[in-house]
């Protein structure tokens, strides 16, 4: 499956009302004062305390009969529940830390929604300027053409950074990508992260949180593009020469490489290494129906598998601990919101659209913006985009 691209541009933009974006005033303004989660109606759940997630030290609310929270050596950590987003447990939760390539889990948040994977890019000498010395690369060749999904696979499974400079320069360049991935953190009620560098490579003001990668892991897994890249243990990679070679996911808590064990039940998500954050880590785990989301931020002690590990301590914990335990927070403060996208069109899609009567045409769409979601008027502007697939 191949896709062309015609020489006019056809592009509708629909503003939705205003007055049906009211709604979402309250949560949002809740959201930018700091308040909880209001939670649903009734009081099922008892009451969480968000406040607790900025001490210091190790918060948990026990029961009688709670296992005890492991003792992990690293620096920040947060175990919660991926479906309600109640926090179980945590340590310096907010602490602004590098986060290396688990970074690259909300450059996926805001880039995969608006390029579609069957899209074929020929890569540019350019757009692999600027990679970091030492980056981990999936061997992505100039002037050789990729699909977007190929990419998507180099940057979850081989974290490479090659492939996040090729994706970044097609939904209008580096600083932008930057700039929108900011926007998205904000959105999701994510205040610790700065970007400064979409792959996760060390750059000067780059961090982010415990609680804001475990924010933006849970949020991945409600994305089913997301959730099947952060899920696969192997793929094949466009080779030079019409060849194919094989890719492994280095994330070894799923894969069982090295000597690590791997965790059963494990369904992703990222995990980061550089120099300066040390080794980093976002995984989720599904057990008798329920999925856990924890967040292992640069162990003091073990070594590099040490990530894995405890990791896999807290996983364990939180899975005996349900029930026995109150929230000490939550990862749904940022309350309901329209989800914000690109300010543009992706390059590769933003060229010419003919007519949508051609049956050869399917139209997706990409939500580009909100402004003045406050005292200001609302709006939302949803452009959208016709993209040609032809069959080869």
């Amino acid at each position: 499956m191949t896709i062309g691209f015609s020489s006019r541009a056809v592009r509708s933009t629909c503003v939705l009302c205003v007055a049906g974006l009211l709604t979402l005033m309250p949560a949002a303004a809740a959201a930018r004062a700091g308040r909880p989660d209001p939670g649903p109606p009734g009081g099922a759940r008892p009451a969480a305390q968000p406040s607790l997630l900025y001490r210091s030290g190790t918060q948990v609310r026990p029961r009688p009969g709670a296992p005890g929270v492991p003792d992990v050596s690293a620096l920040s950590w947060v175990v919660a529940d991926a479906d309600s987003g109640d926090v179980l447990a945590a340590h310096d939760a907010h602490r602004k830390l590098p986060p290396a390539s688990t970074l690259k889990t909300l450059f996926a948040l805001t880039v995969l929604p608006v390029l579609p994977g069957g899209i074929r890019h020929e890569v540019r000498g350019d757009e692999l300027n600027g990679i970091g010395p030492g980056s981990s690369l999936v061997g992505i060749v100039e002037g050789h053409t990729y699909r977007v999904s190929d990419l998507w696979n180099g940057v979850f499974l081989n974290s490479g950074n090659d492939a996040v400079h090729v994706l970044a320069s097609l939904t209008g360049g580096w600083d932008a990508t930057a700039a929108r991935m900011q926007a998205e953190a904000r959105a999701l009620g994510a205040r610790d992260t700065h970007v400064r560098s979409p792959d996760g490579y060390d750059a000067p003001g780059q961090v982010s949180s415990a609680y804001d990668l475990a924010v933006f892991g849970r949020a991945g897994l409600r994305n089913p593009d997301f959730a099947r890249y952060c899920a696969k243990v192997d793929a094949m990679f466009p080779g030079r020469n019409g060849d194919a070679y094989g890719i492994r996911n280095t994330n070894r808590l799923l894969t069982g490489e090295d000597g690590v064990e791997p965790y059963p039940g494990l369904i992703g998500i990222k995990n980061g290494y550089t120099s300066n954050a040390g080794n980093t880590l976002v995984a989720a785990a599904r057990r008798d129906g329920r999925t856990l989301v924890v967040t292992v931020m640069n162990p003091q002690e073990g070594g590099g598998h040490a990530v894995y590990e405890e990791a896999r301590s807290l996983l364990d914990w939180g899975f005996e601990a349900s029930g026995r335990v109150l929230p000490v927070g939550s990862l749904a403060s940022g309350g309901a919101r329209p989800r914000p996208g690109p300010e543009a069109l992706p390059a590769a899609v933003a060229a010419a659209r003919p007519s949508r009567h051609d049956p050869g045409w399917r139209e997706t769409g990409a939500i580009v913006g909100v402004a003045g979601l406050g005292a200001g008027a609302v709006a939302l502007v949803l452009r959208l985009r016709l993209v040609r697939i032809r069959s080869s």
